[in-house]
């Protein structure tokens, strides 16, 4: 079932890497002849004769199946040229992510060398009031952004959430930076408010994240400089007893979720303030977590 949720994204994200026909040098079916699986793309819509190659590929050739996704992106790079649009660096980066759902990494792809060639998304315009808030309208955009977010596979939804999340911090010119690694843990990113730096927790998964969990972005945390602090935003939102439990803990996180980030956008809160606003009700109460709407 894993890895049958990751071929879906893994389509989804190659969709518009080449052609499904009716090209004689790059199209997906000269893809798979090339990769030595020609016999296992259908003909017919793109989308399931897409889902057909790469599922049975992994099922009956496995071994070919990095060939095959080699295959694509050699062709994709000349036809996306052709086309004016030419692959950019984070398709492949999150290629690479979904890769690791059905339990491949190709050096060739993770490559620094290759992935400092590819072009970079050229990021939207953000209009901004002459006071640095967002307009209505990228608000609007942004709100949008994240129910699009919740239509995902469960795979690509969490790299599509961190995305969010570091668009939105740039609209609120919060100077985001995207996920990195730091002593050997992963940190999905960190953001700056009125002077003061913040690590980021992004979560999106169906349960309430629970003790444990903000335990161990506390650790983090706890692990950098003394004066870091840390906002975990969980989409689901937190248990009540890992909330209980975790409060009784010195720590400098604040939470959030996914009803905090509608109501900020919806409502067309200052998000220095939503922060600023968390974190001295957190040192009033000692309580990580208090709603937006009982904030304003």
């Amino acid at each position: 079932m894993k890895e049958a949720t990751a071929i879906s994204a893994i389509a989804d994200l190659l969709y518009d890497f080449l052609p499904g026909s009716g090209n004689s040098r790059t199209a997906f079916p000269l893809a798979a002849n090339e990769a030595g699986v020609a016999d296992f793309w259908q003909q017919g819509s793109k989308l399931p004769s897409l889902v057909q190659l790469l599922t049975v590929t992994l099922e009956r050739r496995r071994n070919r199946f990095c060939p095959l996704i080699n295959a694509i992106v050699r062709q994709s790079m000349t036809w996306r040229r052709g086309r004016g649009d030419p692959l950019k660096r984070e398709e492949i980066e999150q290629l690479n992510s979904l890769l690791r759902g059905v339990s491949f990494s190709i050096p060739e792809l993770t490559d620094a060398s290759f992935l400092d060639m590819l072009p970079r998304r050229e990021p939207p315009p953000v209009e901004k009031t002459a006071s640095g808030k967002p307009t209505t309208t990228l608000l609007a955009s942004l709100s949008q952004q994240l129910i699009e977010v919740s239509k995902l596979a469960p795979q690509p939804r969490g790299y599509a959430f961190e995305k969010f999340l570091y668009e939105l911090f740039t609209a609120y010119d919060l100077a985001p930076r995207g996920s990195f690694r730091n002593t050997g843990e992963q940190i999905d990113g960190s953001f700056a408010v009125e002077g003061e730096t913040y690590l980021l927790e992004a979560k999106w998964q169906n349960e309430y994240s629970g003790v444990a969990e903000l335990d161990r972005f506390a650790g983090k945390v706890g692990r950098q400089a003394k004066w870091a602090r840390g906002l975990f935003i969980s989409n689901t939102g937190f248990s009540p007893d890992g909330l209980t439990a975790f409060g009784k803990a010195s720590t400098s996180i604040i939470c959030m979720d996914g009803f905090d980030l509608h109501e900020t956008l919806s409502r067309q809160l200052s998000f220095a303030d939503v922060i600023s606003r968390k974190v001295r009700r957190a040192v009033e109460t000692g309580g990580p977590f208090v709603r937006v709407r009982d904030l304003f």
